[in-house]
């Protein structure tokens, strides 16, 4: 089921979380981001086509703007016990398979989600050097099925602009992609 992005307050100070890379076993938190100038926290998993569509465009985004002082982490939230193909072995494989200069964590206990109020994949959360959310829209207008090339140009576009000590785009539009496959008992009291 497609659904949009429930559209965090900008400003929000980013949710803490404690999650593990499934390649390295590294342990990360958005403490380990704070020097950087920009931190992007993305909403993905391996089985969604709108995550599917864009995966290479992910990886040109991140390796653009790592560089440039962007940190960035993706995180799986999916109930693997309904959807076994987002299991952290199965994460593991689709990174090494798309070389993800990222770390990939896997958010078992779907706190991260709760706290990101993410709402389906991807969902993406660009912060500021202050850690202060600055942009959370769609990456593209790039949808399975709309012969709209993926460029990823929403989500650069927003990034150019913090980077460049601009203000927000004015216009944010709310990604949207397939839901987070919530534990049964486990949705969010905002979820649908």
């Amino acid at each position: 089921m497609a659904v949009e992005s429930t559209m965090l307050e900008l400003g929000t100070k980013a949710p803490d979380f404690t999650l593990h890379d499934v390649v390295s076993g590294r342990t990360y938190t958005p403490e380990a981001f704070e020097r950087n100038k920009a931190f992007l926290v993305m909403f993905i998993c391996n089985h969604c086509p709108y995550v599917k569509l864009i995966k290479e465009d992910l990886v040109e985004y991140a390796s653009d703007y790592m560089p440039k002082g962007v940190g960035i982490v993706a995180i799986s939230s999916n109930d693997i016990e309904n959807y076994p193909e987002d299991a952290p072995d199965k994460m593991k494989e689709d990174a090494e398979e798309f070389g993800y200069p990222f770390p990939y964590l896997f958010d078992k206990e779907q706190e991260a989600a709760h706290a990101y109020k993410a709402a389906c994949t991807p969902d993406l959360f660009l912060f500021d050097e202050n850690q202060e959310l600055y942009y959370r829209g769609q990456f593209d207008s790039a949808r399975p099925k709309n012969d709209i090339e993926p460029t990823g140009e929403d989500l650069r576009d927003a990034t150019d602009r913090l980077l460049a000590g601009e203000p927000a785009p004015e216009k944010q539009i709310p990604s949207m992609g397939c839901n987070i496959k919530w534990k049964k008992g486990n949705e969010p009291a905002w979820y649908g």
